[in-house]
């Protein structure tokens, strides 16, 4: 069976699904709309998405989508472990500027779900990282937004040992102070 955990900001969840295991391995359903009935299978998924990323250490994010073409995200580790990060943009949410992680790990199998309305970041905790997810909304340039990941409003404590390998265009997104109103 699934075990789906809500966090600190219950909206986003992390999900463990059960792995059926023999000597030959194990066998896991990753995404099962009637496993997550009530919570997330009401989703479509409308695009997969696998990154990798070669050193520890390496950042990206903290990235969300506005509407129409917000995104909510499911996402895994299929090698090595990050530091899962999840901050709520929502206007008018209780939760605003909050923020909630998780470590997902490939040895584990655990899964974060990432509704719209929230910025989303993972810094990797090991080498050759290989991460995969499902999106509800494709991919649009236009719609995209960003947060400062070391923003000290949101004090997020990365574990990092020193400066974390990023692209250019995530160095320099603004504070969340400076973001303004956000539609999701």
């Amino acid at each position: 069976m699934t075990t789906i955990t809500p966090l600190a900001i219950p909206d986003v969840l992390l999900i463990t699904p059960r792995r059926h295991g023999d000597a030959r391995g194990w066998f896991a359903e990753t995404w099962s709309e009637k496993a997550l009935t009530g919570t997330v299978a009401q989703t479509t998924f409308v695009q997969d998405n696998q990154a990798f990323s070669a050193q520890k250490g390496t950042l990206r994010g903290l990235h969300f989508q506005t509407a129409p073409n917000a995104q909510g995200k499911l996402i895994r580790a299929l090698r090595g472990a990050i530091f899962d990060v999840a901050v709520d943009i929502r206007a008018g949410s209780a939760t605003y500027g909050q923020w909630v992680s998780a470590e997902l790990t490939a040895e584990r199998g655990e899964q974060l779900w990432i509704p719209r309305g929230f910025a989303h970041a993972y810094c990797t905790i090991t080498t050759d990282c290989e991460i995969f997810y499902k999106v509800d909304a494709p991919y649009a340039p236009g719609s995209e937004g960003g947060l400062a990941w070391d923003d000290p409003d949101l004090a997020i404590p990365w574990p990092l040992d020193g400066d974390p390998v990023m692209s250019g265009k995530d160095q320099v997104l603004p504070r969340l102070k400076d973001l303004g109103a956000v539609a999701f």
